[in-house]
């Protein structure tokens, strides 16, 4: 068990937490979320320790284990990967190091025999001799293959360390699970794979995600942050999202009828106070009018933006075709051959692990990449804009506001129709003005989508475009794409987003694709899907 007594956290006038009173149980895993900089992150710290709150305190169950995902991808470099896993449980690796140290000294004694005793007490207790197949065990269900794991942490790509460091925090069994953003560069295997991992967890997980799917499948509880303070709400993230927008409509229907009798107070009081017979009734009316209140609706902190993309033209009948088309990579994930026909209306969902192909083949259709061999062809009503999975070129360095940044790639050079596609994003007013080389992950995700919206294209092809925001900014985006009128082809490692938006499901492997016109759920369940999969993936 993890509670919070009286948290608060201030910087100078402004409090981010105020009297923060609540508790985390065994059993329960509880998603945390809130709008971007309302905290997640910072609360996550203050409970494990990283953050000391301005009042309050943290109380956890005597002896109770602790673990956290690791931000920094460098901290182990030097470390070998299995390793890096059994760290995950500090008491089992000090008494691991301290023991192979006492066994390797030259001058053994009868007291380093003592000691040597005693630890492996300990670490039989401790369960020692299952640590390194438990941590294997972790590595490959997270996609880190066998091979890899007595290398050092730097020999590995920034993915694969991302999910030694998720192996390291779920290592030994800990009674209490911080996770911030537990999903971000797993493909959708690992993903499945910690779901399951989380469902038939004992301890208690407290959970920071901007993936509504992983949520739903893993929460058994919501723990909102908003106004400085947290509300548990029994149920996974739709639950809790139906309910509150139920509440508030529930709230706004009662104002609604109170805003009516209030209009026709009103109408009556001016249309019968210059009445002389009618005077009285006006006059009592007038004192019925000031006593009614509305109800204090407190609007949510959350804002939502605008995403809506309508194109210029109607594409026509031929949007692209792909013939023997060849992508080589860095990483060593190469297609070959590749023959695709787009259609008209398609939302194509290139899925799998592959993430490195899946790039390259967006560059080369976006004519920033040479393929190797083959063609591609697009027709001549077709227009294209593009979401590229790396946007630092885009605002690095770049010095200029965000008016001039995106007027840069508007027809329309008049300020007002620019900031319109900025405010629908929410830069209004002065945060229009910000330079582009300050902003934050999430808000140059937004410039870029404005960028997209401004240029009227029929296709849209997006690599991993709900990366860096949050929950309310991927909803709007979720809903703009499954409302846009022309085609899209696009990568996502957000199981809601690609089940609600793809109506046709293409993977890439070693030995071909698997092309299929049917939702992402639909795709996962097809046993004729799993036998081919199987097949081209062996």
């Amino acid at each position: 068990m993890i509670a919070t007594n009286g948290i608060s956290l201030r910087f100078g006038k402004r409090a981010l937490f105020e009297e923060v009173n609540v508790k985390f149980t065994p059993g329960n895993c509880y998603g945390l979320i809130g709008a971007n900089g309302a905290g997640k992150s910072t609360f996550l710290k203050i409970l494990s320790g990283e953050v000391e709150p301005s009042t309050g305190e943290v109380i956890i169950s005597q002896g109770d284990r602790m673990a956290v995902l690791k931000q920094n991808h460098f901290e182990f470099d030097e470390v070998q990967v299995l390793k890096t896993v059994i760290m995950g449980h500090k008491k089992l690796f000090d008494i691991m190091e301290e023991k192979d140290a006492l066994y390797a000294k030259p001058d053994f004694s009868d007291e380093d025999g003592m000691r040597a005793a005693e630890l492996e007490g300990e670490f039989q207790e401790l369960n020692g001799w299952d640590a390194e197949p438990q941590g294997a065990e972790l590595l490959i269900g997270l996609g880190i293959p066998r091979e890899l794991h007595d290398k050092l942490m730097k020999e590995l790509d920034g993915n694969q360390k991302v999910r030694v460091l998720l192996a390291q925090a779920l290592f030994g069994n800990p009674q209490i699970l911080l996770l911030d953003e537990p999903t971000n560069h797993l493909d959708m295997d690992s993903v499945r794979w910690l779901e399951n991992f989380l469902m038939d967890y004992e301890g208690t997980v407290i959970v920071v995600s901007h993936d509504r799917y992983f949520l739903n499948k893993v929460c058994t509880h919501i723990a909102d942050l908003d106004y400085g303070k947290i509300q548990l709400y029994v149920g996974n993230y739709d639950f809790w999202y139906q309910s509150s927008q139920l509440a508030l409509q529930l709230t706004r229907d009662a104002n609604k009828k109170k805003e009516e009798k209030i209009k026709q107070l009103q109408e009556f009081i001016a249309r019968f106070s210059a009445n002389a017979s009618k005077s009285k009734q006006a006059t009592s009316r007038k004192k019925m009018l000031d006593k009614i209140q509305l109800d204090d609706i407190r609007p949510s902190s959350r804002k939502y933006p605008f995403i809506n993309f309508k194109p210029e033209r109607e594409a026509g009948k031929q949007l692209l075709t792909i013939e023997n088309l060849t992508v080589r990579t860095e990483a060593g994930q190469d297609v070959n051959g590749l023959n695709l026909v787009v259609n008209k209306g398609d939302k194509i969902a290139f899925v799998g692990p592959w993430e490195h192909v899946k790039t390259a083949l967006f560059q080369v259709l976006m004519g920033e990449k040479e393929p190797a061999d083959g063609t591609y062809t697009w027709g001549v009503t077709t227009s294209q804009a593009y979401f590229p999975k790396d946007n630092s070129e885009y605002f690095e360095g770049v010095e200029m506001n965000l008016v001039d940044w995106l007027r840069q790639y508007s027809k329309n050079q008049e300020e007002q129709y620019i900031r319109g596609f900025l405010g629908r994003m929410l830069f209004a007013g002065e945060e229009a003005l910000k330079k582009a080389s300050v902003l934050s992950g999430g808000e140059k995700v937004r410039c870029m989508l404005s960028r997209m919206m401004m240029t009227g294209a029929n296709v849209l092809i997006l690599d991993e475009p709900t990366n860096h925001l949050d929950l309310e900014s991927i909803t709007a985006l979720n809903n703009g794409l499954v409302d846009f009128d022309g085609t899209v082809l696009f990568v996502s490692q957000d199981h809601e987003f690609v089940n609600t938006i793809a109506n046709r499901i293409i993977e890439i492997t070693p030995k071909g694709i698997i092309d299929k016109q049917m939702t992402y759920d639909e795709y996962l369940e097809n046993e004729d899907v799993k036998r081919q999969r199987e097949e081209l993936w062996a």
